[in-house]
């Protein structure tokens, strides 16, 4: 459970509102004209930043709508144009560069690491892994949530079991890199049902 802060009563929500609306301390003009002038170049930056990154998105999302996979990686859930770019440029598109899913996982590092010893079995992350890959994996998994009823029950079942809170995300994004390639390999978009099966379904 997140801590829950103390509701704030409407006579603190007064006083504040008082303390705000009350005379404050003023700055020399002198002062207060380069502090504007230093908030004025800061927003210009900021302005030409978000241009740029606009312009930066338009030319990424034409390039990647031009790729045969864009038409299976974008409709993956919580896969959009720019997260499905990045894993698609780190993962590649030679169609015989992974054997099977589990050799995707690995490369990943989104698969775990079983040891065992005698009777004891422990299973660990990987620490060493393509980071440029495994965070817009982690941020798929994130997005997943909000557009997937099966990704959302999948967190949800492992997020039960206590922390920590980065295993859950772990688990589901692994699960996500065994979907994707079986869409690649067949060249089929994605589907619900087929994705995540229901219990008796996984039973059987």
């Amino acid at each position: 459970m997140w801590p829950r802060w103390p509701s704030t009563g409407a006579a603190d929500a007064e006083a504040i509102h008082q303390a705000l609306q009350a005379e404050q301390l003023a700055a020399p003009a002198l002062l207060a004209d380069a502090y504007g002038a230093s908030v004025a170049a800061i927003v210009g930056v900021l302005t030409g930043l978000s241009a740029q990154i606009d312009n930066l998105h338009a030319t990424l999302s034409k390039q990647f709508e031009q790729h045969p996979d864009a038409e299976i990686l974008p409709r993956l859930p919580g896969l959009g144009i720019v997260l499905g770019a990045r894993v698609l440029g780190e993962f590649g598109d030679d169609p015989n560069r992974y054997a099977d899913a589990k050799a995707r996982k690995n490369y990943a590092g989104t698969a775990p690491i079983t040891r065992a010893s005698g009777k004891r079995r422990t299973v660990l992350a990987r620490l060493v892994r393509n980071r440029r890959l495994a965070d817009p994996l982690v941020w798929w998994a994130f997005c997943s949530l909000t557009c997937s009823p099966g990704a959302r029950a999948c967190y949800d079942r492992h997020r039960a079991r206590g922390p920590p809170i980065s295993k859950p995300f772990r688990t589901l994004a692994n699960r996500w890199v065994g979907i994707l390639h079986g869409c690649l390999r067949h060249r089929a978009c994605y589907d619900e049902l087929t994705a995540w099966p229901a219990p008796q379904q996984r039973a059987a």
